[in-house]
């Protein structure tokens, strides 16, 4: 089964706590083309430490990443990420804006799918109707197949042990291919489900970060964690040299049913002007 790989360091006394859709009608999508629109769709989930900032900013305890699907500012996340916020604690995104640092926005969750371990999050405080540098990632309806290249993106602070919002985080990106499906239990009492394997390793505070087909640009699903049955290992067994433990990712069909179960909208590849509705 996956190994769950959300960062949960936290200095205080207690560890509290890291059908295709479309956007509403008359909102003008911007899709993402480069690859610094991909990035600003991806932010750092937090927990704000610091009551007043220092001349370093607000510092924060760092748990994993998530990113946005619309423009009113939702966000899909995995739901192991915010265990540690279940008993108390307001969970923080951390944000990069145009002319200025990082900042911490607040945010709710909205819904949770503990079963495929999906979670949806809201800015409390929409970023995209300020100055904000953020951007949002189209939803494949479609399953990625195995051979697929794919790219995993993710942001981390620069000292994860003493970490503050005026420090720009730093980006983890990945390129590999889907090696294969596997059925596990992403809760001990849930009934199994479907993840995909990476060719790739993942590491600590990757969990939540998309995956993003390679031909479509849109996200094809979430990183879970390492993947520790030999199973996948052995899908992956080179003769040549040896093969690092392949991540495993959550299908983003999972996401896309707790959406609609909540009636919130989300971009498809082929979203335009003239194609959008009401979800």
């Amino acid at each position: 089964m996956p190994q769950k790989l959300s960062v949960s360091i936290f200095r205080l006394g207690a560890l509290l706590g890291c059908c295709a859709g479309c956007l509403i009608p008359g909102a003008t999508p911007k899709e993402p083309s480069s690859d610094a629109s991909l990035t600003a769709a991806v932010c750092p989930i937090v927990y704000q430490l610091d009551q007043s900032p220092s001349s370093r900013g607000y510092r924060y305890s760092f748990f994993g990443n998530g990113f946005f699907i619309n423009q009113q500012g939702y966000l899909l996340t995995a739901a192991h990420v915010l265990e540690t916020f279940r008993d108390g604690g307001q969970p923080y995104i951390l944000v990069s804006r145009r002319n200025g640092p990082p900042k911490l926005l607040q945010a709710t969750v909205i819904a949770a799918d503990a079963e495929h371990d999906v979670a949806i999050l809201l800015a409390t405080s929409n970023p995209f109707d300020s100055s904000y540098k953020v951007s949002f990632l189209a939803l494949s309806s479609e399953p990625i197949s195995p051979g697929e290249p794919i790219l995993a993106l993710s942001l981390h602070p620069p000292r994860q042990q003493n970490a503050h919002t005026f420090e720009v985080p730093r980006e983890d990106r990945f390129s590999g291919k889907v090696l294969s499906y596997e059925s596990t239990k992403l809760e001990k009492s849930a009934p199994a489900a479907e993840v995909f394997l990476l060719s790739h390793p993942v590491n600590l505070g990757q969990s939540g970060s998309p995956v993003i087909s390679q031909s479509s640009l849109a996200v094809v699903g979430f990183v879970e964690g390492r993947w520790l049955r030999s199973s996948g290992l052995s899908i992956a067994k080179s003769p040549a040299a040896s093969t690092p433990t392949p991540g495993a990712a959550v299908p983003i069909r999972y996401a896309i049913a707790l959406l609609q179960r909540q009636s919130i909208s989300w971009h498809t590849p082929q979203s335009s002007p003239s194609s959008l509705s009401a979800h």
